[in-house]
C-alpha cells in the first residue's frame, strides 16, 4: 500500500502544508518544476489569521522584526482596526519571498526533502494511492504516494491533470506589479484612485525599493504577446501619476489581471487541491496567500491523521467542506473590491454610502472580519453553540495549578489536539485518556476570567484552533473526539 503524501508546489503553501504534515507524524516530499525559489513577491505580509496560524506553530517570531497595519480597507474603503474591541492588525509590507524563506528553513529542519527542478507530466490514481511522473534534471521520474496535493498556483498542472473544473470569471482589466528600485516614491498603502477609473499602489519594502502597482484604464491583460518591459511600466506610471520613474529600474515585475477562478472540488479521490490551484484572484485584497495559508493549517493535521491510520479517510471530506464556502466568499469579495477599487467615477456615489457604513462599528467589524479572516465560522457539527467552529483566541492564557501561564497559541505548538478544562471536571480528563496520543489535557483557569465571565470551564481545540466541543451546551465529548481525532486508542 502506497504511503506519504505528494506535494507539488514549494511555494509557501506547499511548505506549510510540508511542514504540518511533518509535525502530524507523516511522511512527505515536496516537487517543484523550478530550480530555486523564484524570489518574486505577489503578496505584501498578510492578514491577522494568518499571522496567528503562524504564532500558533512558533513560526511568527522567525520573521523578525515585522509592520502590524492598524488600517485596513476593503476595495479602497479605510477601516480602522484600532477602533475594534478585537485586534484585526495585520502584517504589512513583508514581501512573499521572505515568508517562503522562513518557511522553506523550517521544513528543512524537520526533514522534509524539497526535489526542486522536477515538472509534473502526469498522473493518475490507484485504488490505494497516487502515481506522480516528473520530468527532473536527470530525466523522467516516477513517484508514489498514498494522497497528492497540488499547491502548484492559479494554473495548476496537478488540477488539470486530475480533471477538476475552475469556473470563474474572464480577464477584463490588466495590472503591472514592479518593484522599483532607485524611483523613492511616496507612500500609498492602500492605493490611490485616478480620475477616468485609474488606480495606482506604492509601499516602501527597503530604503530605495518600492513595490507598486498600477491599473490603467484602457489597458488590456498581456495574454504572452510578449515580455512586460519596464519603459511599459514606467510609461503608465508617469500617465497616471505624473512622475517619471525611467531613470529607474525594477528587480522583480509583472502583469497581472483580474480573472478569478475557484475549483469546484477540493478534493477528487486522492488528489487535494490549496492555495492558488484551489482559488485563483488578482491580488487586490491581499488575501490570496493568507487564504492558502489557512488551506494548509486546516488540510494539514487532518491528512497528517489519516495517513497515520488515526482518523478515517472521511476526515478529507472536510477540508472542502470547511474551505470551499471560504473561497466562494473570496470570490465575492474580490469581485466587489474590483469593482469598488477599479472602477471610474460612476462608482463614487456607492463608495460614500461604504465610508458612511463602515463608521457603525457593527458594519467595520463585519467587514474588517472578512478581511482579517478572524472571523471564519466552520460547520463542525453537534449542537447549534455560536462557540463551535469558531478559532480560539491564540493570546487567550491558561494559568496553570503551579502557577505558570501559557498561551494557546504555545499550547497548538505541537500541531495536536488540546482539551482545556478549567474547572472540576473529571469526567471529561477521563474520558479523553482514549485519546491521550493525539490530544493534550491542559488544567487551570483562564488568566483572564474577571474580564471574561462567559469563558468556557471546558474547551476542546482542534490543531488548526478551532474549538469543537465546550461546555456546557457543546454536545457529547466522547463524540466530538471520535469525529474529530478518530477511535480510541485499545
Amino acid at each position: 500500500m502506497a504511503q506519504g503524501a505528494i506535494i507539488v508546489g514549494a511555494g509557501p503553501v506547499g511548505l506549510m502544508l510540508a511542514g504540518e504534515l511533518r509535525l502530524g507524524g507523516a511522511d512527505v516530499v515536496v516537487y517543484d518544476k523550478l530550480p530555486a525559489a523564484s524570489g518574486e513577491s505577489r503578496g505584501l505580509g498578510f492578514t491577522s489569521r494568518t499571522a496567528e496560524v503562524f504564532d500558533q506553530r512558533g513560526l511568527l517570531e522567525r520573521l523578525g522584526d515585522i509592520r502590524w497595519g492598524k488600517q485596513g480597507h476593503y476595495g479602497g474603503i479605510r477601516i480602522d482596526f484600532s477602533l475594534l474591541e478585537e485586534s484585526h492588525f495585520g502584517v504589512m509590507g513583508l514581501a512573499q519571498s521572505v515568508t517562503e524563506e522562513m518557511l522553506g528553513a523550517w521544513v528543512a529542519e524537520l526533514g522534509v526533502e524539497v526535489r526542486r527542478g522536477h515538472e509534473l507530466t502526469g498522473l493518475h490514481q490507484t485504488d490505494d494511492g497516487v502515481v506522480a511522473r516528473f520530468e527532473g534534471p536527470d530525466g523522467p521520474v516516477e513517484d508514489t504516494a498514498a494522497y497528492l496535493v497540488g499547491c502548484d498556483g492559479g494554473d495548476s498542472t496537478v488540477r488539470r491533470l486530475t480533471g477538476i473544473a475552475f469556473p470563474g470569471a474572464r480577464a477584463t482589466r490588466g495590472l503591472y506589479l514592479a518593484d522599483v528600485v532607485g524611483a523613492d516614491l511616496r507612500m500609498r498603502p492602500i492605493g490611490e484612485r485616478i480620475p477616468g477609473g485609474g488606480m495606482v499602489l506604492s509601499v516602501t519594502l527597503e530604503p530605495g525599493v518600492d513595490r507598486i502597482v498600477i491599473h490603467e484604464p484602457g489597458v488590456r491583460p498581456h495574454h504572452g504577446e510578449g515580455e512586460l518591459t519596464f519603459a511599459e511600466v514606467a510609461d503608465a506610471w508617469q500617465r497616471l501619476t505624473g512622475e517619471d520613474i525611467h531613470h529607474a529600474g525594477a528587480s522583480w515585475m509583472c502583469a497581472l489581471t483580474n480573472a478569478t477562478g475557484l475549483a469546484e472540488q477540493y478534493r477528487k479521490g486522492r488528489v487535494l487541491l490549496a492555495g492558488d490551484a484551489a482559488h485563483d484572484h488578482a491580488p487586490l485584497g491581499a488575501q490570496g496567500v493568507s487564504v492558502g495559508l489557512q488551506d494548509a493549517a486546516n488540510l494539514g493535521w487532518k491528512l497528517a491523521a489519516v495517513l497515520r491510520g488515526h482518523a478515517p479517510d472521511g476526515l478529507l471530506d472536510t477540508y472542502h467542506d470547511e474551505r470551499h464556502p471560504v473561497g466562494e466568499q473570496l470570490m465575492r469579495d474580490v469581485h466587489a473590491m474590483s469593482l469598488l477599487y477599479l472602477s471610474g467615477e460612476e462608482m463614487e456615489p456607492l463608495r460614500a454610502v461604504m465610508r458612511e457604513l463602515v463608521q457603525l462599528p457593527e458594519a467595520a467589524r463585519h467587514l474588517a472580519g472578512r478581511v482579517s479572516g478572524l472571523h471564519i465560522r466552520y460547520d463542525v457539527g453537534g449542537p447549534d453553540d455560536p462557540r463551535l467552529g469558531v478559532r480560539l483566541a491564540p493570546s487567550r492564557a491558561v494559568e496553570r495549578p503551579d502557577g505558570s501561564r501559557v498561551t494557546v497559541a504555545e499550547l497548538l505548538r505541537p500541531a495536536r489536539g488540546v482539551l482545556i478544562l478549567t474547572g472540576d471536571d473529571d469526567t471529561a480528563a477521563a474520558t479523553a485518556r482514549g485519546w491521550a496520543d493525539r490530544v493534550d489535557v491542559v488544567t487551570g483557569g483562564w488568566a483572564d476570567q474577571d474580564a471574561d465571565r462567559t469563558a468556557p470551564q471546558g474547551v476542546l481545540v482542534r490543531p488548526d484552533g478551532h474549538i469543537v466541543w465546550a461546555t456546557p451546551d457543546g454536545g457529547d465529548l466522547a463524540e466530538a473526539l471520535t469525529r474529530w481525532f478518530g477511535h480510541p486508542a485499545a
